[in-house]
């Protein structure tokens, strides 16, 4: 897929933005309104909501679709909303993913199926499903240090097949890999590691889906721009510049703690509110955080 055109159908900087909670444990859409405009007013042109950093497997179907409602209307046509479609059950996901697009997503993010682990002809049975059942444009998510499953050459030639399937969001770890696949599958490749960024933007990746662009978005947003312009050393120097704050965020693996932790640092959430299993961030974790953005004119 050409880089212009998934970009018009996911955006180049999209945040897995955090979902916020009341004190209650109720889902805060004010805030949710609130942090969206803000990110889309830092340089995102895409929001993804209800992902893995979105504590989405603590939140449920009606949620979700007031999340989608609400965000869309708070930031318009200035950025496009794609919807996680993630579950180890296939059935779910599809109810997840029909809803989802009811509700005005643009777009979804299907993950492998987690835990059970399934053979590769389940996995590509899996996303087909959402994919048909959606009739949106689908980004997969290959994350197999979260799944226990890595989604191999054969499946992913095979379910890029699907005219909804477009894009591969990559947190394999392997930039050499992830793009090889892109090219393979003619399909559109995004970063899906904060610190493998600008790897997969030099090698042919569209864009990022990005935890850290909650604080670092006007930086990410400038990395890219960079990069379209061609000053790869500017954006080297950005990365560089990001690598600690990406590490403060995503070093220990508590990437939506530390992402919904930082936005509450800077007052665009009442507070870092979690639903169990997430807790809060210990103050040896805050004060490390709180540094790395200070250095960058963050707080």
């Amino acid at each position: 897929m050409e880089r212009n055109e998934a970009r018009a159908i996911f955006g180049s900087v999209i945040p897995a933005m955090v979902t916020p909670f009341a004190e209650d444990g109720s889902i805060d859409f004010d805030a949710a309104a609130r942090l969206a405009d803000h990110l889309v007013g830092q340089g995102c042109d895409g929001i993804l909501l209800s992902g893995t950093t979105g504590e989405s497997p603590t939140t449920h179907t009606p949620e979700k679709n007031e999340l989608i409602r609400v965000v869309k209307e708070a930031v318009g046509d200035r950025a496009r909303i794609m919807a996680g479609a993630g579950s180890n059950d296939t059935k779910h996901a599809v109810r997840i993913g029909e809803q989802a697009v009811e509700s005005g997503a643009d777009s979804l993010l299907v993950v492998s199926p987690y835990y059970n682990k399934p053979s590769q002809e389940g996995i590509a049975a899996h996303i087909l499903a959402v994919a048909d059942a959606g009739g949106v444009p689908v980004m997969v998510y290959d994350i197999p240090g979260r799944t226990g499953v890595k989604i191999g050459p054969e499946c992913s030639e095979r379910i890029a097949e699907h005219p909804q399937i477009v894009a591969f969001k990559e947190a394999t770890g392997d930039v050499v890999g992830g793009i090889a696949r892109g090219r393979a599958t003619g399909t559109a490749v995004y970063s899906g590691d904060d610190a493998l960024n600008l790897g997969f933007l030099t090698h042919g990746g569209v864009g990022v889906v990005s935890v850290v662009a909650h604080v670092a978005a006007d930086r990410y947003r400038a990395m890219v721009d960079a990069l379209d312009a061609g000053d790869l050393a500017r954006a080297a120097e950005i990365h560089h510049e990001v690598l600690p704050l990406v590490d403060a965020v995503m070093g220990e693996g508590l990437g939506a703690v530390m992402a919904k932790t930082a936005v509450a640092l800077q007052g665009h959430l009442p507070a870092a509110s979690f639903r169990l299993p997430l807790t809060a961030a210990t103050s040896a974790q805050v004060a490390r955080l709180r540094s790395a953005m200070e250095a960058l004119n963050y707080l």
